[in-house]
């Protein structure tokens, strides 16, 4: 095996070198938050199973006394605490090319990747395009009664589709197939007298029913598949659905048979006006073995027709691509829509609406499909079906350019042109006994003759360096022989059977720290004169005398050693770029330089990524700060003054560098600056012009932007604006007087004061309300009667006279 690099040319460095990365599935987690820590991994084999980034590490003397899940964790952890790379089991993932086998289409042609449980390689496969193919072509005809028209048409096919071809092919060679349908009832009638000929009920001699069989072998000969064409005789049979694709896989798998030549494209032709049976339809006439995909030919005739099921899509999906077969279906416009959804499940395949099989649409269908196949470029990846559910495969196409890239293919790729497929293999998990295993993937390139053979080794097992102990159990049975008798001894700190304080002695002696009374500090129990730590909720106790553990380290908000590093010893190790007691400083500066590339704006030191500033004067991220430090807009003013008296040109602007200690620079607009770096101020000329500018000293240098866009006004205006203004004023006091005045008489006041009463209003329409006088006669009679009647008149009006009216 040699590297991928050393490959032959015909794939670019630049795609070479994505070879050699290899993708690892892994969690998103610091390195101090292990994804690799759990209780269930007790063993080398259970912790390589957490993930591809873990390690195990079988140490001898490692975390003594600690619990054995401590042992696996992410190799940097592991090391922090104690155990060198050489003491770690943790399978690499390979990609491997074996550049002796040579190819012409499809490059590499042999791979072998290692893989661990959780991990995932990526390669890439290189499929070049050639200008000119030789071309074998395969009519594989149903010759059913309803196909005789078609079948005469056929006879012209041949020589001038081979003149056709020259166009695109120096070299066709064409063959010949024939199907009907299995030859058992119900797809035909057994009747004595239709068995070897189905159309005696028309007087036509017909030839008898057959699955399959093969007439013409490849050849260049046009004339001699002419010849044959004109002897066929069309058959017959019962249902409508043909035996198509039964005899399609006997076309594709009958190698020798057929005479498929190795270094030519391909091309299966089935032409039928009928759908074509599927899988499990055999039943029907009692034939329920499943088709076992091999060749049964004899005397170029299909023997397992009576004996084997159809084939299912898949089956003949896999003969195909097996066999690097292009498959195109020549079927009539009644059929077109049950072919395309059948199309959609074989790769490679072509489909043509054809009203009558006419020569010269069939010709325009090979042609058409033989473009396609050079311009399309697919691959398609089969893994064993064994270890089909603890793999994953995915595949990316990195297609030339201005070809389209599809799911798996690339479609548009010129001759001479590459396409090439980026395919990455993943192993989800190992076989359920936990040995390696070694399987198979075929990536074959669609249509092609070349294919690339990957070989997988999973790695699930672990070897555990030169001794081969993984260091997977904490059991030291021990037996003390005292008195020539033995004495079993149990763990509990230090208590045995035999109540001697003398053995007691001796044997717990090596579980206690020097000066120390107590066995194993108090936190372990001694066995056979070594400590076995208890587990803690809040961490890992170990050591020799479980004096050590991995919590008793600062913490910082709420995590151990700020989760940027592992507790060892009481004492934090910290990650990469972060530095204290409690791993919360960070040693890069990076944080701390400002906008101009200075440390903390030259004001300060940089401690743990933060500036702290020398002067208590200024504050801000970078000592940015300094608002005491900031001059009033008037110390700018003789400096502003100067360049104005010089025209704001920078040439005659270096005048004023005496009088201007800041930088200086000229903008139309200085509004655009904003937020607190930047001082916004004004300046009035003797003219009466207005001046505004900007200071700031964010990068320590005072900075001055005068606008080149003054704000004058003249003295004739300011009267003319002072006039309009009077006249407006005078204007508006005439117009709430009249206002006004048309407000009271609205509402009845006259013009001497008196207000009419507002209670009533009269109109043309209601004169029941004006106040008339009401005249009433009334007589009065005496006592004594005189000659005639004395009649009084008296006038009363209907409201009294003190009322008034309005009208």
């Amino acid at each position: 095996m040699t590297p991928w690099l050393r490959t032959d040319g015909s794939v670019p460095p630049c795609l070479l070198l994505c070879c050699l990365l290899v993708s690892v599935c892994t969690e998103a987690s610091s390195p101090g938050e292990s994804v690799c820590k759990s209780p269930a991994a007790t063993s080398c084999a259970d912790c390589l199973r957490r993930g591809p980034r873990c390690a195990w590490c079988f140490k001898e003397d490692f975390l003594h006394g600690a619990d054995l899940s401590q042992r696996c964790d992410l190799p940097v952890n592991l090391q922090k605490r104690g155990c060198g790379p050489e003491f770690m089991e943790q399978p690499g993932i390979t990609v491997e090319v074996n550049a002796t086998v040579s190819s012409t289409q499809v490059s590499p042609q042999d791979i072998s990747v290692t893989l661990r449980p959780g991990s995932e390689a990526s390669f890439i496969v290189a499929v070049k395009q050639l200008e000119r193919y030789p071309v074998d072509l395969y009519y594989l005809v149903d010759v059913s009664a309803s196909m005789q028209e078609n079948l005469d048409h056929l006879k012209t096919v041949g020589v001038a589709l081979s003149l056709r071809m020259t166009e695109h092919s120096s070299d066709l060679w064409l063959g010949f197939g024939s199907f009907v349908d299995k030859p058992v009832s119900p797809y035909i009638s057994v009747h004595p007298s239709k068995i070897n000929n189905p159309c005696s009920d028309y007087e036509i001699r017909c030839r008898p029913a057959h699955g399959f069989h093969h007439v013409l072998s490849m050849t260049g000969n046009m004339s001699e598949f002419t010849r044959v064409i004109k002897r066929q005789r069309i058959s017959g049979n019962m249902d409508t659905p043909e035996g198509g694709l039964d005899a399609m896989l006997q076309a594709a798998v009958c190698q020798k048979a057929v005479g498929w030549r190795p270094e030519a494209k391909r091309l299966l032709l089935l032409m039928t006006d009928q759908p074509s049976h599927l899988a499990l339809d055999s039943r029907l006439a009692g034939i329920v073995v499943p088709h076992d995909g091999l060749c049964h030919l004899e005397n170029n005739v299909y023997t397992g027709s009576t004996s084997m099921d159809h084939p299912s899509l898949g089956q003949l999906s896999d003969k195909l691509l097996e066999n690097h077969i292009y498959s195109i279906f020549a079927v009539e416009k009644q059929q077109y829509q049950w072919y395309k959804d059948l199309v959609q499940l074989l790769p490679g395949s072509f489909l043509g609406k054809l009203g009558l099989f006419q020569a010269p649409n069939l010709i325009e269908l090979v042609v058409d499909a033989y473009k396609r196949l050079l311009s399309e470029v697919a691959v398609s990846v089969s893994v064993e079906d064994t270890a089909l559910s603890r793999y994953w495969v995915s595949v990316s196409p990195l297609c030339p350019n201005g070809s389209t890239a599809k799911e798996r293919s690339c479609s548009g790729v010129q001759p001479d042109q590459t396409a090439y497929f980026n395919i990455t293999v993943g192993l989800r998990s190992c076989p359920d006994d936990g040995e390696d295993e070694d399987i198979t993937v075929m990536v074959r390139s669609v249509g092609y003759n070349e294919s690339t053979v990957v070989r997988i080794h999973s790695k699930c097992r672990c070897s555990c360096g030169s001794t081969g102990r993984c260091r997977d159990d904490n059991q030291s049975p021990c037996t003390a022989t005292q008195g020539g008798g033995e004495r079993e001894q149990k763990s509990g700190r230090g208590l045995m059977k035999d109540s001697s304080t003398l053995d007691t002695l001796d044997t717990n002696w090596g579980c206690r720290a020097d000066g120390s009374d107590v066995d194993c500090s108090g936190r372990g129990v001694c066995e056979c004169g070594k400590c076995l730590c208890e587990q803690s909720r809040l961490g890992t106790v170990y050591g020799t005398h479980c004096e050590r553990d991995d919590f008793s380290c600062p913490y910082e908000g709420g995590l151990l050693c700020g989760s940027r590093g592992v507790c060892v010893s009481g004492e934090c190790v910290c990650d990469d770029g972060w530095t204290g007691d409690s791993c919360g400083c960070l040693v890069s500066t990076q944080t701390c330089q400002s906008p101009d590339g200075l440390l903390c704006s030259g004001r300060g030191k940089c401690v743990c990524g933060k500036c702290v500033c020398d002067d208590l004067q200024h504050s801000g991220d970078v000592c940015e700060r300094c608002p005491a430090c900031k001059s009033t807009c008037q110390s700018y003013w003789k400096c502003v003054e100067c360049h104005i008296s010089h025209g704001l040109s920078e040439i005659e602007g270096g005048h004023c560098n005496s009088s201007c200690a800041p930088s200086v620079g000229y903008k139309d607009d200085v509004s655009g600056q904003a937020g607190e770096m930047w001082i916004h101020c004004m300046y009035i000329s003797n003219d009466s012009c207005r001046y505004r500018f900007q200071t700031s000293s964010q990068s320590g240098q005072a900075q001055l932007h005068i606008s080149t866009r003054p704000e004058c006004v003249s003295s004739s205006r300011l009267i003319g604006t002072f006039l309009s203004v009077c006249a407006l004023t005078v204007l508006c006091g005439l117009v709430v007087v009249a206002v006004s005045r048309l407000l009271l008489q609205k509402q009845g006041w006259s013009p001497g004061g008196a207000a009419e009463d507002p209670d009533y209003h009269c109109t043309g329409k209601d004169l029941s309300y004006i106040p008339t006088t009401n005249e009433k006669t009334v007589t009065y009679r005496r006592d004594r009667l005189p000659d005639r009647p004395v009649e009084m008149h008296i006038q009363v009006p209907k409201m009294p006279l003190g009322d008034h009216w309005q009208c």
